[in-house]
């Protein structure tokens, strides 16, 4: 299979690979006629007239040229597929392959028997791909010729560059209401109201397009709401239509060339279209590269779907420098889903989402842009703050993975397809293990022991993120050896990572796989019978028997090395290029207290007792919250989170206030002060769970000041004013500063 965009030149692709190949015989099979066609134009670019080409469908039966352009409701009849022999071609192509396993194409796949089956297409994942039969990569023994998404092809410069607008819908309808199987007469009423109307003309009028006249597509939630608003446009002057399922080929077709066609070419009979509006069978196969203006009006329901329909604006053409995508955002469920179908980041890490949505800009390859008015952002950070199919998204990201492995992933394949993050998965299920369990009853019931189970569990919760990597190097080891010599563990870490660790750490990863690394008493009691390792000899890490022998069962050897090759990796990749060889922690990366914890060799989790400030030993923390939670009744604050004045005046220069009734001379106040390593963590708001690690600062300035409790009696604080060590990242800062929150 050949997965690419529309638009990236696959049909020149295919078109290159048959000349080098040199197959004699090549069929191309394709959904619509209009497609034969094309296709059949862009081979003779190709070929000149070296072969010879013909079109099967819709009148046209040349069935003895070398290179057969059909349709494939045309070739499914016998009259017309037993003209072949089954080997008569060397090469069969399938344009849009992703409808192969539909019956009419399994008739002619099966068919025919030629050298090479070659599948093309943008979206072979269906949500029936885990039907028998149905799963595309199955069809095409899970072989992958290439794959291009959305940012390289951007890269590449093998698309239109756009300009993307999140626009506020005045629509107060949301997911559940328009998905209704009846739509009430007062849901309609606001669909296609003066008001939206008007709207959508003044946004449209205002963000342009560009060219001579706009060319425009406009995708709506139903067909009624296209055929009305399409008859409102009319009335105020515009020229368009509204096409559905129920619309003929020819009709189709006549849309087409009527919105691509140039104001000059117009003829009493044929006049242009500005725009024309649909529900969805523009969203594939349609080629329309004067297209300069699309318009999205309803919800976006799948990153997939929403790449195919912003795709339609995305081919080159003469004139067209850039096309303009104003997307109208409601108050929908699924908005979290436009900024990860816009950044081609599939790990539905909240965090990641929420950076996008303020900087988008940076990730989109090129001269494209994205924006978001305010009102969108709000509504897009309420959206990820209530992601309440999680599990539904990770199962649909497990499917469509099985099926393009042809095997059950593990954890280590999310990573690597850049599929839903694992640490998603851990977040949601604790354990791959029982992730699995839900997912493949019948393989995963009760295969683990109770002590497998808690092994997995706490190396989970505890190495899996990769942020450091000396739990993890012995793991790897202890894998296959029983014994390993400290001294050479060292030798062979430095190997590895570059850098030495010392006995003290490596005594301290070594806790750490004893179930030492928890906040409570009882949390250890639980953890505590992993049993992994000993350090009962001198200068030796020793494998305990019964995790030596729980390890021969394959199942628990597979959980624990793909835990540690997940571990390893993310360390590899996130943190050990930017890692500072006198500092634990990586710049603008992102960390939990318990992470502060660990790489602090706290010896446990101290995350209850990590807020605000934290000393340990010659360093101390800062933890802040940029944005605070505003108090709901007279209180000046909310119990326990005061509105301090923690700002950054520019990228170096940091405000910040202390907890209220510590003053300048107090022992809080003694111990960030006297700290030999200062360090400052910032996360947006109360909705994220990490901070960001903004680096080490210095103070310039702390001076004793006052604040009112909650109680109107003003009490002690210290204002300090804070320099960083490094320029905070402007991105981030944006980021950070924005005013819109959770």
């Amino acid at each position: 299979m050949y997965l690419t965009l529309s638009g990236t030149g696959k049909t020149f692709a295919s078109a290159f690979a048959m000349r080098e190949l040199g197959f004699k015989r090549v069929l191309f099979l394709v959904h619509r006629v209009t497609l034969a066609k094309q296709a059949k134009k862009s081979f003779e670019k190709v070929f000149g007239k070296k072969v010879t080409m013909g079109v099967v469908g819709a009148g046209f039966y040349e069935y003895e040229k070398e290179y057969v352009f059909a349709t494939v409701e045309t070739l499914n009849r016998d009259t017309h597929l037993f003209q072949y022999q089954p080997d008569a071609f060397d090469c069969i192509i399938l344009d849009e392959a992703h409808h192969s396993s539909n019956n009419i194409y399994t008739k002619v796949i099966n068919y025919f028997k030629p050298k090479l089956f070659l599948g093309m297409t943008a979206t072979p994942d269906k949500r029936d791909d885990n039907q028998q039969g149905k799963n595309i990569y199955e069809i095409f023994h899970y072989q992958i010729a290439y794959e291009i998404r959305l940012q390289q092809a951007m890269e590449e410069d093998l698309l239109c560059p756009f300009h993307y607008f999140g626009i506020s819908e005045i629509v107060s309808l949301d997911d559940k209401m328009l998905q209704a199987t009846k739509l009430t007469d007062a849901a309609f009423n606001q669909l296609t109201s003066d008001e939206r109307v008007r709207h959508i003309i003044e946004q449209s009028e205002y963000y342009g397009y560009s060219g001579n006249r706009v060319k425009g597509l406009i995708f709506c939630s139903r067909v009624k709401e296209c055929e009305e608003l399409s008859k409102k446009f009319n009335e105020l002057g515009y020229r368009t239509v509204a096409l559905s399922g129920n619309d003929n080929e020819d009709k189709r077709q006549e849309a087409f060339e009527r919105l691509a066609m140039d104001e000059e070419d117009a003829t009493e009979d044929c006049q242009p279209l500005d725009y024309i509006f649909s529900r969805d069978i523009l969203n594939e196969g349609v080629d329309i590269v004067e297209v300069n203006q699309v318009i999205m009006l309803r919800p976006t329901q799948s990153p997939i779907v929403f790449i195919q329909q912003l795709g339609r604006g995305l081919r080159k053409a003469p004139g067209k420098e850039y096309v303009v995508v104003l997307d109208f955002i409601g108050n929908y469920n699924n908005n979290f889903m436009i900024p990860v179908a816009l950044s081609g980041d599939r790990s539905y890490n909240a965090d990641v989402v929420r950076k996008y949505v303020i900087s988008g800009n940076s990730t989109i390859p090129g001269a494209s842009t994205v924006h978001f008015d305010e009102i969108s952002k709000d509504k897009i950070f309420k959206s990820i703050d209530k992601i309440k199919g999680m599990k539904a998204l990770i199962k649909e990201s497990y499917i469509s993975l099985k099926n393009r492995l042809g095997r059950i992933p593990f954890l280590y394949d999310f990573y690597e397809n850049q599929e839903i993050d694992p640490l998603v998965i851990i977040r949601e299920y604790k354990t791959y293990y029982a992730f699995m369990q839900v997912m493949e009853k019948d393989k995963y019931t009760n295969n683990l022991s109770e002590q497998e189970k808690l092994t997995l569990e706490y190396l989970s919760k505890t190495v899996l993120s990769g942020v450091r990597p000396d739990e993890l190097a012995i793991l790897s080891q202890l894998l296959h050896k029983d014994y390993i010599g400290i001294t050479e563990f060292k030798t062979e870490y430095q190997k590895t990572f570059g850098f030495e660790i010392s006995v003290a750490q490596v005594k301290e990863a070594i806790q750490v796989l004893q179930g030492h690394f928890v906040s409570k008493e009882a949390e250890y009691k639980k953890f505590c019978q992993i049993d992994i390792l000993e350090n009962d000899r001198p200068g030796m890490i020793r494998r305990v028997q019964s995790y030596a022998d729980r390890l021969k069962h394959i199942q628990f050897y597979k959980q624990v090395e793909d835990i540690i090759k997940v571990g390893l990796t993310r360390y590899q990749e996130k943190y050990l290029p930017w890692k500072n060889i006198d500092s634990p922690f990586v710049l603008y990366e992102k960390y939990s207290r318990r992470d502060v914890s660990l790489l602090m060799n706290c010896g446990k989790d101290l995350s209850s007792v990590m807020y605000g400030m934290k000393r340990i030993d010659d360093d101390v923390f800062i933890f802040i919250t940029y944005h605070k939670e505003e108090s709901q009744d007279e209180k000046n604050y909310v119990a326990g989170k005061p509105d301090y004045e923690d700002t950054f005046e520019d990228n170096l220069i940091f405000k910040w206030d202390s907890q209220i009734g510590k003053g300048l001379e107090s022992s809080y106040m003694q111990d960030v002060l006297g700290a030999t390593r200062k360090h400052l963590l910032v996360k947006k708001s109360d909705a994220e769970t990490n901070f960001y690690y903004m680096g080490e600062f210095d103070v310039m300035e702390a001076k004793n000041a006052q604040k009112e409790d909650n109680r109107g009696r003003m009490q002690p604080i210290t204002k300090v004013t804070m320099r960083m060590h490094h320029a905070v990242r402007e991105d981030l800062l944006r980021y950070l500063q924005s005013n819109i929150t959770a």
